[in-house]
């Protein structure tokens, strides 16, 4: 879905609906755009993944003796403070993209840094932009903004229980 260079005279990398495009088909990216279900089930895959993988970090901090519950229990919460950085890193990249796509102007690089120029768009791909954005951009960011809420709500639980179990 590019647009020609007569339109447009930003490089094709740049133009924002193609890093939309991009960062949609992205691996990491991609996983907000799953449907519930799916969400749920890789988030849980790869919690299951970290806390498997992330138990020598554990034992490492807590080189004395320590109950096995303890341990556990601060394995989650490395787990899940790996998890926020990763939540993140995705709304970041969202809203980036966001803000390309609504902007009514596009700054974009031809060769380099020293060369920046400035793209305004035309009405009828400010408004293309616009709908991609507020129907599909915006529920992945909802759902980044939620997952990143529900995240700190954990990590405040654990870190009262982490309390009161010593």
């Amino acid at each position: 879905m590019c647009i020609s260079k007569k339109i447009c005279p930003v490089p094709f990398d740049q133009q924002p609906l193609n890093e939309y495009f991009s960062l949609r088909s992205s691996w990491f990216f991609s996983w907000s755009t799953l449907t519930l279900n799916k969400y749920l089930i890789k988030i849980f895959n790869i919690f299951v993944f970290l806390f498997i993988v992330l138990i020598p970090l554990a034992l490492f901090i807590v080189s004395n003796k320590i109950s096995l519950y303890k341990l556990l229990f601060l394995n989650v919460f490395i787990v899940t403070l790996i998890f926020l950085l990763i939540f993140i890193r995705l709304y970041l990249g969202w809203s980036y993209i966001a803000k390309r796509l609504v902007s009514a102007t596009v700054f974009y690089e031809e060769s380099g840094w020293y060369d920046g120029q400035l793209w305004v768009k035309s009405s009828e791909i400010l408004i293309k932009d616009r709908l991609i954005v507020f129907y599909e951009v915006i529920p992945f960011l909802r759902r980044v903004k939620y997952s990143i809420l529900m995240i700190l709500i954990v990590l405040l639980i654990e870190k009262l229980i982490y309390l009161l179990i010593l």
